[in-house]
């Protein structure tokens, strides 16, 4: 029986999937947390959404995630990691309303 190349070939989405890394899934946790931070629009539905506790749950999961491989991580996966839990925060913080009663700057 012979096969043919269409017999090989993986389905389109298998294909544009990126390889599978640590730097990777981190920011595909971090592009979700910018969909749930309302930064970016959703892209199943093309809307801005905004759910800011999901937001922090993902924020927490990644600040998990650090504290759990911290000791495995090269430097440039810790940097990443660093870099995007930052801009993670301070967008969450400048959406979060003040407890204080004063405004953010």
């Amino acid at each position: 029986m012979t096969h043919t190349a269409s017999q090989h070939v993986p389905p389109d989405d298998a294909r544009a999937m990126p390889q599978v890394t640590f730097s990777t899934f981190i920011l595909s946790l971090a592009s979700t947390a910018l969909v749930q931070l309302g930064e970016v629009p959703n892209p199943e539905t093309g809307q801005i959404e905004q759910n800011l506790a999901l937001g922090k749950h993902t924020i927490d999961v990644l600040d998990m995630l650090r504290s759990k491989t911290q000791a495995c991580l090269d430097n440039e996966e810790k940097r990443l990691l660093d870099g995007i839990l930052y801009e993670l925060r301070m967008k969450y913080v400048l959406k979060t309303p003040s407890t204080t009663g004063g405004h953010h700057a």
